[in-house]
Formats: C-alpha cells, structure tokens, sequence
C-alpha cells in the first residue's frame, strides 16, 4: 500500500508518523507556540529527527468552535512558512491542512506534498478537481457541519454505517476525477461525542474494508482528557494507548504532536 508524494513511492504497510506543526494562535493544545522562524525551524528538525514521515502544517484552527478566519490571512500564515521549510529541509514531505482549494493549490505550488482535508471536499465545490489537477495525494476526513456548530451535528441513524456510506460516497467522487492517492480519516472528535469516538475506535478495523490507508488523529483529544478527568497536557500517555489500539486495528498514519512517542509505539508493535 504506497502513495505517490513527489515522485516517492511511500509504503504505508508499516505505518508512518505525520507531526503537527501549528500556526494557529488557537489551536485546542499548542495554539501560538511557535513566534518566530527560527522556533519553527527548530521544530520541523525535531519532527523529522524523532522520526515522522509527514509533517501536516496547518493555519486554520479546526478545534470545536474555532473563530473562522479570511483566506488571505491563512494564506498570509502558512505559505510563507511552507517555502521556509521547503527551503531549510527540501526533503521535507508537507501536508496543508486545509479545506480551501486555492490555498491547497498554493502550499503545492511552494514545494508541498499532499491535501489534508477536514471535509473531504464539502466545504470548496473546487477542492477535489484541485486535487485531481494537482495529481498529489489526498487525505478527506469525515466531519458534518463546520468546525463552528460541528458539536451540534452528532446524531447518527448508525455511526459506522453512516460513516462507512459517507466514505464511499466521496470515493466514488474522487474516482471519478481520476484521484488516486487517497486516505481517509474517520475524524475523531470532529461531530462526534466522547461515546461515538471510542465506538469508531473500537470498529477501526471496519474501515479497511474501504481499501485505501487509514490515518487516525487522537493526539491528546478531549475523548482521552475528559475520560481521564486530567487536560491535554497530560494526555500524552493516554494517547499512546489510543495510538496502539489503533496501529493493531490497522492505522496506517499516526497523525500526532508527540512524534517520538508515536513512532516508539510503531517500533515496539513491528515487534510483534
């Protein structure tokens, strides 16, 4: 099972790492950490020293009740940075978290590697043909609504069957449009309840039926915190459990702000 990402086949049979790199001065656990190049810089290195495959550079907060910003004042936030680390680390393999296909369009013009996509094309009627034009890979997680009213969008006839048709429908877009490389993401936390993200956790495995590699984003969520009555910045170790289950449930992509400790669990498992 391999994507395409600037000419390099990446094998996702053993499951890879992709670190979180903020730009959101709102984000739910690492909103504004970063203030300047260098400290950006600085932590691109430590992404890829302690092992991740992608690095997903966002700059559109996408947490529950996020304040909804311009396109230009994401452009503004992340293009720039893109071409910094293009520059610095011109292996680098990027990911744009973004719903908007122009700014999708410009993070691959700037040396990036593939789409991240919260809404799966539901939120830019341009997105997936972008994509298509683009020929890059393409991650499209599951989400009702937007990330401003998502909490009020939980209820289900049935969550995994639900889920399950929301993915083959939007598969059956991108072949279509000739799109290859797609992963999907069942969205965690995104218009689901603390209940509903555990059942999709428990059923993982029901997602490879759709045969295209899975990504799981758990890192220090609300469904590890609030279940542990502690915050995100202790659920580092919480996330490590819900990161096992889902590597033997079959994740593919660890989507993670500790990348050191998701690639340990990925190891130790390769063990097994």
């Amino acid at each position: 099972m391999t994507i395409n990402c600037k000419g390099e086949l990446v094998d996702l049979s053993l499951p890879k790492v992709m670190g979180i790199l903020n730009l959101t001065p709102d984000s739910f656990f690492d909103g504004g950490k970063y203030k300047n190049e260098s400290e950006i810089l600085s932590q691109v290195y430590l992404i890829l020293k302690n092992g991740a495959t992608f690095i997903d550079i966002g700059a559109n907060s996408s947490r529950p009740g996020a304040t909804h910003i311009s396109e230009e004042e994401e452009i503004s936030r992340l293009i720039p940075i893109v071409q910094l680390i293009i520059k610095e680390f011109p292996e680098a393999l990027i990911s744009i978290d973004t719903f908007r296909s122009k700014i999708a369009k410009l993070g691959i013009e700037s040396g990036a590697a593939l789409i991240n996509d919260i809404s799966a094309g539901k939120l830019d009627s341009k997105m997936l043909q972008t994509i298509a034009d683009l020929r890059v890979p393409y991650i499209m997680m599951h989400m009702k609504g937007t990330p401003q009213n998502m909490l009020t969008q939980t209820k289900y006839n049935n969550l995994i069957e639900d889920i399950l048709f929301y993915f083959s429908e939007r598969l059956a877009e991108t072949r279509k449009l000739g799109i290859i490389d797609v992963i999907i993401d069942p969205g965690f936390g995104f218009a689901k309840t603390r209940e509903q993200n555990f059942e999709i956790l428990q059923n993982l495995d029901l997602f490879k039926n759709l045969d295209k590699p899975v990504l799981v984003g758990l890192s220090r969520k609300s469904m590890i915190y609030k279940t542990l009555n502690t915050s995100p910045s202790e659920a580092l170790n919480g996330t490590s459990v819900l990161n096992t289950v889902a590597l033997q449930k079959g994740a593919n992509i660890l989507r993670v702000h500790d990348v050191k400790e998701a690639a340990e669990c990925i190891n130790l498992l390769s063990q097994f």
